[in-house]
């Protein structure tokens, strides 16, 4: 790989760890803006159907402007303007202006994702051999990183709205420091509108659905099923996005070299298989450590199914990069907006076990749908 494209590779990398810091910081503090904000598992679920919408919104225009502008002041703009929507979650106490934080983040970290996934494209297109896992592994450890931070300031009895200011401004500086170190590369083509995931496309852009649908229920609902259901304290609470983002990103960081030896159906099969069996584990038991092993085996089956898909969008023959992960992330992200709040239907009508035993099936799915989506793929 040239010199620029490795350094380049390590600002993209800060990019994705900051991008998983942010989900991570929002995952660690949804029991805290439930209780902050007076809701329901119902109303949660809402909010968290803002996000899911504002993520499709973003997708829609994603490749768009990112051929436009860019992937490096894409990722500028839109890192920032996240890393202050999650800053704001405890600023105020009204629904209303919840929902629009929410909106925003969704629309600024759709966009954010595509243009750090389609510079990490570009490089491993450059690298002619499999890089993307890894660049997904520092999302994942950033994703650890933001959950371990919570947990500690918790346990210090920092406050969450410190929490948030001290994690929105490290995210915010690290995506500044990223963009400019970051190649700007070759210009990226798009179509100039969104490409419907017909197809091959959509083979894969059902299948990140489900994995995105599994990574989402996690992410929103691993911290107060911990809480809730098993009785958890709420710094070991906080440990249950840390050890899934912690096994995800380990097995990420292996992910490039699995991925030269495995097909991608051989892959995503154990992927699939793997979560639903770690999802099994943790509804199984009332035991909070052996609930955190179970999270972990749910990020190590996760963990390289949403590499492969981009990766596998991103050469799709016909399609632009920018237009094939946008249009395979739209889907994707349908899964996202739709696991959760399905999640809290569920918990409000049931329990919050019945709701999360739904990542099982999904997973189970993912596995059984991988020979269709990915045949072709070699």
């Amino acid at each position: 790989m040239p010199a620029d494209a490795t350094h380049s590779a390590w600002a993209i990398r800060g990019q994705f760890f900051a991008a998983g810091a942010l989900f991570a910081t929002w995952g660690v503090q949804v029991p805290m803006v439930k209780a902050h904000h007076g809701l329901s598992e119902q109303t949660l679920a809402l909010a968290m159907l803002a996000a899911g919408l504002g993520s499709i919104t973003g997708l829609t225009q994603a490749g768009r402007i990112v051929g436009r502008l860019g992937p490096r002041n894409v990722a500028l703009m839109t890192g920032l303007v996240a890393a202050l929507a999650i800053t704001l979650l405890l600023a105020t106490t009204q629904y209303a202006a919840l929902l629009l934080l929410m909106f925003t983040f969704g629309i600024t970290a759709s966009l954010f994702d595509v243009a750090v996934n389609v510079a990490a494209s570009e490089i491993e297109r450059q690298a002619n051999r499999p890089l993307m896992s890894g660049f997904h592994g520092l999302f994942s450890l950033g994703g650890m990183a933001g959950a371990g931070l919570g947990s500690a300031m918790q346990g210090l009895g920092v406050s969450p709205t410190m929490h948030l200011l001290t994690a929105g401004v490290a995210c915010g500086l690290l995506t500044i420091w990223g963009c400019l170190h970051m190649h700007a590369g070759r210009d990226v083509q798009s179509g100039g509108g969104m490409v419907l995931p017909r197809g091959v496309l959509g083979l894969i852009g059902v299948l990140a659905a489900l994995g995105l649908l599994c990574e989402g229920a996690i992410y929103d609902w691993s911290v107060l099923y911990m809480h809730e259901s098993l009785q958890a304290t709420p710094s070991t609470a906080a440990l249950a996005y840390a050890s899934f983002s912690g096994a995800m990103a380990a097995t990420r960081f292996a992910g490039d070299w699995v991925r030269a030896q495995l097909s991608s159906v051989r892959l995503v099969q154990i992927c699939g298989a793997l979560a639903a069996l770690g999802m099994a584990l943790t509804l199984m038991t009332d035991k909070p450590m052996v609930a955190l092993l179970g999270f972990a085996l749910i990020g190590l089956g996760l963990a390289n199914v949403v590499p492969v898909l981009f990766s596998a969008a991103a050469r799709v023959p016909g399609v632009a990069p920018a237009d094939g992960i946008a249009a395979v992330a739209a889907l994707g992200y349908l899964g996202m907006m739709a696991g959760p709040p399905l999640i809290g239907v569920v918990a409000e009508w049931h329990t919050l076990s019945s709701g999360m035993a739904l990542v099982m099936l999904f997973a189970a799915t993912l596995s059984l749908a991988a020979r269709r989506a990915l045949g072709h793929d070699r």
